[in-house]
C-alpha cells in the first residue's frame, strides 16, 4: 500500500524546489486566478519554518507589510507555485524561527547573514 502511494505522488514532486532553507530570504511566485485570467503574484519574506515529508511538505514565509506581520504557508510541491527564488542566504541555528514573531522594526528582518569563522590553532 505504501509503495503504491509513493508511486502515485512521485510524479507530483517538484525536484527544483529544495534549494532553500529556514532563514533564507525568499520570493515565492504564485499563480493567481481572477475570473478567466491568470497572473503571477510575488510574496517575499523570510522562510521561518519547513514542515512535513514528501508531498505534504510546507514552508512558512513571514514579512512585514504596512507595520503588520504577515505569514503565509505554502505547500512546497504545489502546482500553483510558479517558482521560488532565494534573495539572500543566512545561517541559523534553529529549525523553526518562531521567535521572529515577537520582533519589531528593523530587527524583524534581521537574520544572521552567512559568515565564515576562522579557527586559529
Amino acid at each position: 500500500m505504501n509503495q503504491i502511494l509513493q508511486e502515485i505522488t512521485k510524479d507530483q514532486l517538484k525536484e527544483d524546489r529544495d534549494h532553500f532553507k529556514v532563514g533564507d530570504g525568499v520570493r515565492v511566485h504564485t499563480k493567481v486566478r481572477e475570473g478567466g485570467k491568470e497572473r503571477v503574484q510575488i510574496f517575499s519574506g523570510i522562510c521561518i519554518a519547513r514542515k512535513g515529508p514528501g508531498i505534504h511538505e510546507t514552508f512558512t514565509v513571514r514579512r512585514i507589510a504596512y507595520g503588520e506581520g504577515v505569514e503565509r504557508v505554502f505547500p512546497v510541491h504545489s502546482p500553483n507555485i510558479d517558482k521560488i527564488e532565494v534573495d539572500r542566504e543566512s545561517v541559523v541555528m534553529r529549525a523553526r524561527m518562531y521567535y521572529m514573531r515577537e520582533r519589531i522594526g528593523k530587527k524583524a528582518n534581521k537574520v544572521k547573514e552567512k559568515r565564515f569563522i576562522e579557527r586559529g590553532r
